[in-house]
């Protein structure tokens, strides 16, 4: 199944509220799907810097470089975003997008070892060129601490079940193996759910490391958005949804300060401003299922308040 983009013109649209240049940052190229009609959109002294981390996206947009000289694939996470962009020598843009969910190839390949559906290694590295795959990571991490992976990233209430099974297992090489030993283990599942949909996402999450990377891209982006610039994020669960959530209030609203013996005074300290939350339409749901649980956070850049 080749990669359909979700929310897309809603997030190509939000990001760039009617401007037609500038500099823009996609956190997340997948299959281009999002920069490529971005770059449809922007005049030719516009420019469009794309992260990722999958060797199979970076062939892809390699191919786009060479089509389009108004595009630059980064070969990195967008964690790094800042320090990506200063070594370009930019050091403010007009939107960054990034679309959190994990590439319908990335799934649909085996090799990959992202999903149950079919039988493959038991992989699971959005890069996987560097670091543990899911198998190795699962040799060495001990129970307790798998129970709570499990059971934080993928709000499973069988966790402490599931991981004991895993653990007793021994080294497991496929993904077949791991979602039969999880089936066998989890006593009730969801109607028209997978028993192990959740260990899945939960081992997924922990090995690529996507919520501590999303903590530290969030604030990043803010940094380096013009004033007016656009924040605009695709999640696709309520972990990922609800770090975006938080950050967005925190940003966008008034903190309180209180001095010994002093009125309470409100300092403004907002640096964004919430712009809407869009989810996937019954047409785009109905033509990609995948995009039921898609939710699009837009937000746009204050300008500095004088700290005197």
């Amino acid at each position: 199944m080749s990669h359909i983009s979700v929310l897309l013109h809603e997030t190509v649209d939000a990001l760039l509220a009617d401007r037609d240049t500038g500099i823009y940052i996609d956190g997340t190229f997948g299959r281009g799907g999002h920069t490529r009609l971005l770059l449809s959109k922007l005049d030719e002294n516009a420019r469009v810097y794309a992260f990722d981390k999958d060797p199979q996206a970076l062939a892809v947009a390699a191919e786009l470089e060479r089509e389009d000289p108004r595009f630059k694939i980064i070969h990195a996470s967008f964690a790094d975003l800042k320090q990506e962009l200063a070594q370009l020598n930019i050091a403010a843009v007009d939107g960054v997008m990034a679309d959190l969910g994990v590439s319908s190839p990335q799934l649909d390949q085996a090799e990959r070892g992202f999903s149950f559906m079919q039988d493959g290694p038991l992989d699971m590295r959005m890069d996987n060129s560097q670091g543990p795959t899911a198998a190795e990571w699962l040799m060495q991490i001990d129970e307790q601490d798998l129970a709570n992976v499990i059971f934080n990233y993928g709000e499973e209430r069988y966790s402490r079940r599931i991981a004991r099974a895993i653990k007793q297992a021994g080294y497991i090489e496929t993904t077949g193996k791991l979602a039969e030993i999880v089936k066998v283990a989890h006593p009730k599942w969801e109607k028209n759910k997978h028993a192990a949909t959740r260990t899945f996402q939960a081992i997924r999450i922990a090995i690529n490391k996507e919520l501590e990377d999303i903590e530290s891209f969030l604030p990043q982006a803010v940094d380096v958005l013009k004033t007016g610039g656009r924040l605009a994020v695709i999640s696709f669960h309520s972990l990922e949804d609800r770090l975006i959530k938080q950050f967005i209030q925190k940003e966008s609203t008034l903190a309180e300060d209180t001095g010994w013996g002093m009125p309470q005074v409100q300092q403004d300290t907002r640096r964004l401003k919430k712009i809407s939350r869009i989810r996937a339409s019954e047409s785009e749901v109905k033509a990609n299922p995948r995009s039921r649980s898609a939710w699009l956070r837009v937000a746009e850049r204050l300008a500095v308040k004088d700290a005197s």
